[in-house]
């Protein structure tokens, strides 16, 4: 039981220091190269297995997961940005990159326009920026409008910034029969 317990310690004491570390990493540690402020990356130029900026890459990722606070942007979101980042700062052009959000689940009011998320939050919608910043970056943000019935949101409420989809069944499933990996977020 000891040794349990000296192994926890020290497993809580490592996260500890590396939780430390990532929050006094030095300026320019971590960059956002294309979606700006959102989606930090830290580029390691020697790195294995980066992208080929020659490529045409094909994306579609499923967000199902919320923000764990209504005041945050949705980490799933914040992912589809980093991936961005990190293919921008690897040489690919954002031409050579098509990518598609579809959002569903715990993760659907990230579609919600302003009014309506205040209304049942009571803060103004924190993922519209980004949703902009990834809209002009390319990148098409979805949502699932199986999801939106089921949580008794009003189609009218998805801000217009936001693509309706059918639902997110079809939407990644038909992505994957064009060509695009699904990432799971």
């Amino acid at each position: 039981m000891h040794r349990v317990t000296s192994l926890m310690a020290a497993a809580l004491l490592t996260w500890g220091s590396a939780a430390m570390a990532a929050d006094s990493a030095p300026e320019n540690f971590w960059s956002t190269p294309a979606i700006a402020g959102y989606g930090k990356i830290h580029l390691l130029p020697q790195s294995a297995y980066k992208p080929d900026p020659l490529q045409r890459y094909r994306i579609v990722f499923a967000l199902s997961k919320g923000s764990q606070k209504p005041s945050e942007v949705d980490p799933s979101l914040d992912r589809v940005a980093r991936t961005v980042n990190l293919y921008v700062a690897s040489g690919v052009p954002l031409s050579r990159l098509k990518f598609v959000a579809v959002a569903y689940g715990d993760a659907t009011a990230l579609a919600l326009d302003d009014a309506q998320y205040k209304a049942a939050y009571g803060v103004g919608n924190p993922n519209l920026p980004l949703i902009a910043a990834l809209r002009h970056a390319g990148v098409d943000i979805a949502v699932c409008g199986q999801a939106v019935a089921e949580h008794h949101f009003q189609y009218e409420w998805i801000d217009s910034s936001v693509t309706l989809a059918l639902s997110a069944l079809t939407t990644i499933t038909t992505l994957e029969h064009r060509g695009y990996s699904l990432l799971q977020l």
